[in-house]
């Protein structure tokens, strides 16, 4: 018997997330979850947003854990994972109204940040709404002594990893035809970022 994947950080941040996005999302009907990672957020928000359906999606080394939490849950508005990897194009095909992701910016390279925002562009229908759930820099400069840890934790392991700036995130956003129309200040020094399509 697998044990299911567990990540501490999504029990602690999903009541925030989901405040932000019983607003956001409020009017939406498809969305697509970058990055699911373990599938703990699907199940908490899908049965608390019961008028969306849920498109789970991650690279394939993370589709074994998310479908035991989807299998345990067996809610009818969560769609099995999708293979979506940010260098690749094979998720650019299906059309949603909402797109949403937490805490991946930080662990893509840049290049793959490029990418992913150009992804989301190709998917996202002309009225869609994104948010984006992580630590953002302000200026070029950490909001927290605790987000700098984390940098530098990061490039540790991963040199082309680390905490985004946000004017950065937003041009590349900007270059889809999104428009910034909130950026929340959550627990533990992150945001959540909502871009609509005008």
């Amino acid at each position: 018997m697998i044990d299911k994947p567990y990540a501490e950080s999504c029990e602690q941040n999903r009541a925030p997330i989901l405040a932000v996005l019983r607003e956001v999302f409020a009017d939406r009907r498809h969305v697509l979850e970058i990055g699911s990672g373990t599938g703990q957020h699907a199940v908490y928000f899908a049965p608390e947003l019961p008028h969306l359906t849920w498109q789970t999606a991650d690279v394939p080394a993370h589709h074994a854990g998310i479908r035991l939490w989807l299998e345990d849950a067996a809610l009818p508005n969560v769609r099995p994972p999708l293979a979506l990897d940010a260098n690749d194009t094979a998720w650019h095909g299906d059309r949603y109204d909402a797109v949403f992701s937490a805490n991946t910016l930080h662990i893509m390279s840049w290049a793959e940040v490029e990418l992913c925002f150009a992804g989301i562009g190709a998917v996202l229908e002309a009225d869609g709404v994104l948010a984006i759930y992580g630590p953002f820099n302000y200026d070029g400069k950490f909001t927290s002594d605790s987000n700098a840890r984390f940098d530098a934790w990061l490039k540790a392991r991963d040199p082309a990893s680390g905490v985004r700036d946000f004017e950065a995130v937003n041009a590349l956003a900007a270059a889809q035809g999104l428009v910034l129309t909130r950026d929340v200040a959550m627990p533990a020094n992150n945001r959540t970022l909502v871009w609509r399509r005008t």
